[in-house]
């Protein structure tokens, strides 16, 4: 494992405007760019899977691990991470293909297809490698689905679990990853994909576009043209079949949940919160009006407050297993 000193992010100035063959996707970002340009205070990597994998880990306390979704990074995380570092161990990282990590190669060179095995063999060896035997899983969408999925398979390994706009019920997927499912994408998207297209993706994940600032947008763009990153998906899309996933053991989870979602959520169906909510014994549920699929980036301070009340909150008071009820529910206006 190493540190790296750096300071985020690199852009101060005025966004300059891409070159045509970068707006393209003609050309590919290298990962050399990619981490000078989003490693930050807090970032170092560690050797997975023969990657050298992304992650920032700050604070002192117990620990929570942060997990984000389908094509964001660890910088979705910011603003919640850089207030719980203060009374806790924050652990966030670029899951593969994305971020700076991008892809797992095998020995050969070639990439690696991420699912779900895969993502399991994954973050069992990240959290092995750095020494973790007992925290608090935070996931989002893609990321939800790993930490639920961790904790039915480690369940002595997880203090509390928070689900945000967390994948897998069945459901169609969302157009802007849809698209992968076709042939012909899979094959021109490494060597053409303009970024209006990304951008008109991460624009759909928010509810109120109009929070989204350049900054943001630019590093969702720079990650998605990533080196490797678009093959990676096209070969990860297709093994998307949530029809497989067992969420019936989620009836057996004895541990205390909090699921958070946002009610302008275009890509997991909100109904979806009520399902995690009714099947994992005692979880208490939070639907924020007007947000999307990733509110803690989209309103860190609404998602912030809940977080805090049920991290603060002694295991006993948590509902869990046997000792909640019926799930607790409330919406935000």
């Amino acid at each position: 494992m190493t540190d790296i000193e750096s300071t985020s992010p690199a852009f101060t100035a005025p966004l300059a405007r891409r070159p045509l063959a970068a707006r393209l996707g003609i050309t590919s970002v290298p990962r050399d760019e990619l981490r000078q340009r989003y490693t930050q205070n807090g970032s170092k990597f560690v050797k997975i899977m023969g990657a050298d994998v992304h992650y920032a880990d700050e604070g002192q306390g117990d620990t929570i691990v942060m997990i984000h979704g389908f094509a964001s990074s660890l910088h979705t995380w910011n603003h919640v991470a850089d207030e719980l570092k203060r009374e806790h161990r924050v652990i966030r990282l670029d899951l593969p293909p994305f971020g700076v990590t991008g892809p797992l190669r095998s020995a050969s060179g070639a990439i690696e297809t991420m699912n779900l095995p895969t993502y399991r063999h994954f973050i069992d060896t990240f959290m092995q490698t750095l020494g973790i035997s007992r925290a608090t899983l935070i996931g989002n969408s893609l990321g939800g689905l790993i930490a639920w999925d961790y904790a039915l398979r480690h369940r002595s390994a997880v203090e509390r679990l928070v689900l945000i706009d967390s994948a897998g019920f069945p459901m169609k997927l969302p157009i802007y990853i849809g698209l992968f499912n076709s042939a012909l994408v899979r094959v021109s998207s490494p060597w053409w994909l303009p970024e209006a297209i990304i951008k008109s993706a991460v624009r759909n994940v928010y509810g109120d576009p109009r929070r989204i600032d350049a900054l943001t947008l630019r590093r969702y763009v720079e990650f998605f043209h990533g080196e490797g990153t678009r093959e990676a998906i096209g070969r990860m899309v297709p093994t998307l079949d949530f029809r497989e996933v067992d969420t019936d053991a989620l009836k057996t989870l004895d541990v205390p949940t909090l699921v958070l979602w946002g009610a302008n959520d275009r890509w997991i169906p909100g109904a979806h919160a009520a399902e995690f909510a009714r099947r994992i014994p005692g979880a208490q549920s939070v639907m924020y009006a007007g947000l999307g699929h990733v509110p803690m980036e989209e309103a860190p301070e609404r998602v912030l407050a809940d977080l805090r009340a049920f991290l603060g909150a002694p295991a006993a008071n948590v509902p869990a297993n046997g000792h909640g009820g019926e799930a607790k529910r409330r919406t935000y206006v």
